[in-house]
């Protein structure tokens, strides 16, 4: 049976509108054995279900709660696929996931995007970046760390064969007292020892999510670097800063120099 968080007597109302963080000092107390970002319950004072979450004490947000209401449910490999099928599913309707073709010939115009932004995608403290056939996930939470195996493997379902490996770059996210052993490492399949290009608007890139900073691009950048790239078309360009060439790469197809 999994421990249970109460509140205080009037604390509820944030979980009942979804909110899914619970702050420390909402907690009455904690009914039951738990460990640091292990799944729990969280009640109202009456007894009351009010969702389900991580449990983090260390901190001012204690619980992340990422289900909710009467029927919320602990997690599973079947519930972390259906979360993370819904968030796929979502990009593919918006256009920003292309799904593969199997027209090998048929052009690619994007194949890197964020497949799950945490508390958006009812995935409290996890990230998920796409590279075309790599996944690169970064836990900001311990519950989010101890279930890396199991995100890994409902990436896997959700994919496919689309999806060549996942690699977990948690050590620099992931609460140092929570897990002070951390390494980042391939969960699934491996590195090829080459360099990965992807496609971002039509142009290539080379993403080393290994050693470069966050999970390897700035992924949230994709529509500044097209509507730079149009703003800049025939104009000398001076870029003062740059990390993966995202921004340059983009404006050498139209620009006629960037220094």
């Amino acid at each position: 049976m999994p421990a249970t968080v109460i509140l205080k007597p009037g604390k509820d109302q944030s979980p009942r509108r979804r909110h899914p963080w619970v702050f420390s000092g909402a907690i009455a107390r904690v009914e039951g054995d738990v460990r640091e970002g292990e799944a729990v319950r969280v009640a109202a004072a009456n007894g009351e279900l009010l969702g389900t979450g991580h449990l983090s004490p260390g901190g001012s947000i204690a619980v992340r709660l990422f289900d909710f209401g009467p029927d919320a449910q602990l997690p599973s490999p079947g519930f972390w696929e259906a979360r993370l099928r819904n968030a796929y599913q979502l990009r593919q309707r918006l256009g920003l996931a292309q799904a593969p073709s199997p027209n090998e010939h048929q052009a690619l115009k994007t194949n890197v995007f964020r497949l799950a932004h945490g508390e958006g995608d009812g995935l409290p403290g996890l990230i998920v970046d796409v590279y075309g056939d790599v996944a690169v996930i970064q836990a900001h939470s311990p519950g989010m760390y101890l279930a890396r195996h199991e995100l890994a493997a409902a990436l896997r379902a959700v994919m496919g064969e689309s999806l060549r490996a996942v690699y977990d770059k948690s050590a620099e996210t992931v609460p140092a007292q929570a897990a002070p052993d951390a390494k980042n490492s391939y969960l699934l399949g491996a590195g090829t020892g080459t360099e990965h290009l992807v496609v971002e608007n039509g142009h290539q890139f080379a993403v080393d999510w290994e050693t470069g900073q966050k999970t390897g691009f700035f992924i949230d950048q994709r529509d500044n670097r097209e509507l730079l790239a149009r703003y800049a078309a025939g104009r000398r360009v001076l870029n003062t800063f740059c990390y993966t060439g995202g921004v340059a790469g983009q404006q050498l197809a139209v620009v006629a120099l960037v220094d």
